[in-house]
């Protein structure tokens, strides 16, 4: 529990210096870009759209490895039943 504790309030303390650095990348950007040098801003536009979608990566996987698992919990008579609605919805 300690380590946990620790690690949280780590993260949280890091994060003042991970917003400092806001600034500096917003500036070397405008730089850049005003010297005809496109190509930083082309890396870091990049990087912001991988760091955006790493975490709903992650999600949609535990989401789909929870719904496999779930299938596999399921009774032979809850599947029976599930198919009898099925069945029945179709025809009306």
């Amino acid at each position: 529990m300690k380590k946990i504790i620790f690690s949280a309030v780590f993260f949280v303390m890091s994060t003042s210096l991970s917003i400092a650095q806001c600034a500096m990348c917003r500036m070397t950007v405008e730089s850049t870009v005003s010297n005809g040098r496109s190509q930083i801003a082309s890396n870091l536009n990049t990087g912001i759209l991988y760091l955006l979608a790493t975490p709903y990566i992650l999600v949609a996987i535990v989401g789909y490895l929870w719904w496999v698992s779930s299938k596999k919990n399921i009774s032979p008579q809850t599947l029976l039943r599930q198919r009898l609605r099925k069945a029945v919805s179709i025809i009306r």
